[in-house]
């Protein structure tokens, strides 16, 4: 089961998934959060760091002084531990009942709409 990440790991995960290189590097990362205006003290990404690592997100390899992190999952993966995790806890795993809340709550757009609509219909087999 894909443990959920407090809003500072995400932060730091969303970095690392964003990596377009198979290892992340630390500078790499404390760069990445102040960018995304929230920088981070050496010690407090430490710290956040390793609590990533027990939950199995990443794994280091030190190399020298430095340590190379590498995702051991997805943000795909993450994203649908999370998507139904938040199905079963709030519509009891009712795609349609998210679906319906969507609509009904006028949360698309005419253009999202429209490209759920195609990819229901892509999905279903129709054209």
């Amino acid at each position: 089961m894909v443990q959920q990440l407090s809003d500072a790991e995400l932060e730091i995960m969303k970095i690392v998934w964003g990596n377009p290189r198979e290892v992340t590097l630390f500078p790499y990362i404390m760069d990445g959060l102040a960018v995304r205006g929230r920088p981070c003290q050496k010690n407090t990404l430490i710290v956040l760091l390793s609590r990533l690592m027990n939950k199995g997100f990443l794994s280091a390899k030190k190399i020298g002084r430095r340590n190379e992190y590498t995702t051991l999952i997805s943000e795909t993966e993450y994203q649908t531990a999370q998507t139904k995790n938040f199905l079963d806890k709030i519509y009891e795993g009712s795609v349609k009942g998210l679906v319906s809340a969507l609509i009904s709550g006028d949360l698309l757009t005419d253009e999202e709409y429209d490209e759920l609509k195609m990819l229901l219909e892509k999905g279903s087999g129709k054209s």
